[in-house]
């Protein structure tokens, strides 16, 4: 077949697919499932179960209180995570801070993976929905450097197939077809991905959180899958927040 032939053919089969920005590929059936569920997030279910779990530890007004700030002011200061938190000297994110809040109120603290978990750090980044996303990765020496490894996890390729996040994600390949969805971009300015995590991901199923998915990424591309909540981690939904810096939240997101 000519090049020619061959490029043109291309073209056609992606403006075939074309649909809904970056869940274009999908089935007829997949596309009528998306509609409605962009209407009806079944996720709305569990970002209230995450309400009434936080609810046992004093709800919004109890989460402002262990972090030092005004109830009103608890939006903004959400939408600047992952943050560098003095009592804890480190980098974390807003499932950490809940895991603590709940060590510290002597309840058993939820893992990081599980889905109660998944609920809550969905419902407390909901209370900044419509906030921008602004977190501030200049902030102190601790983000600097938590912004550094971020870049570098992103960047670095490993695994038997020398893949990075990069490989999938720089702006050389993004829209391209893998796996049956576009490729989105994430490590540009101006990306959105950060705002719409944790999502309903309807290949799951279920409840899922940024750094959860990212470990689908990598049990996919074959590579060592980093611990949720681990340095790097973190580090790797700092770096990649911050692309998505002024962007307005919308929690629960939608993902196929």
């Amino acid at each position: 077949m000519k090049t020619g032939i061959k490029i043109a053919l291309s073209v056609a089969m992606l403006a075939s697919l074309s649909f809904g920005g970056e869940q274009f590929a999908m089935s007829d059936a997949d596309r009528a499932m998306y509609a409605e569920m962009s209407e009806n997030n079944p996720a709305d279910i569990m970002v209230a179960d995450g309400e009434e779990l936080l609810s046992y530890m004093g709800g919004d007004a109890g989460l402002a209180k262990y972090l030092g700030v005004s109830e009103d002011d608890l939006p903004a200061y959400i939408a600047g995570f992952p943050r560098y938190i003095k009592k804890f000297d480190m980098v974390v994110g807003l499932d950490q801070v809940v895991q603590a809040m709940m060590a510290d109120g002597g309840h058993k603290p939820l893992k990081l993976k599980s889905g109660n978990m998944f609920s809550m750090l969905a419902y407390i980044k909901s209370i900044a929905n419509d906030e921008k996303i602004n977190i501030d990765v200049n902030a102190n020496p601790q983000m600097k450097a938590a912004y550094a490894l971020g870049e570098k996890t992103f960047m670095t390729k490993r695994g038997g197939r020398g893949l990075s996040c990069n490989s999938c994600h720089s702006p050389d390949v993004v829209g391209r077809v893998l796996r049956t969805q576009p490729l989105p971009d994430l490590g540009t300015k101006g990306a959105k991905s950060a705002a719409t995590w944790p999502a309903y991901r309807m290949t799951k199923s279920s409840l899922r959180t940024m750094q959860r998915r990212f470990q689908g990424c990598m049990k996919n591309a074959l590579l060592k899958v980093i611990p949720i909540g681990s340095k790097e981690m973190v580090a790797l939904e700092v770096y990649l927040t911050d692309k998505s810096k002024g962007a307005e939240i919308v929690i629960p997101g939608l993902k196929r």
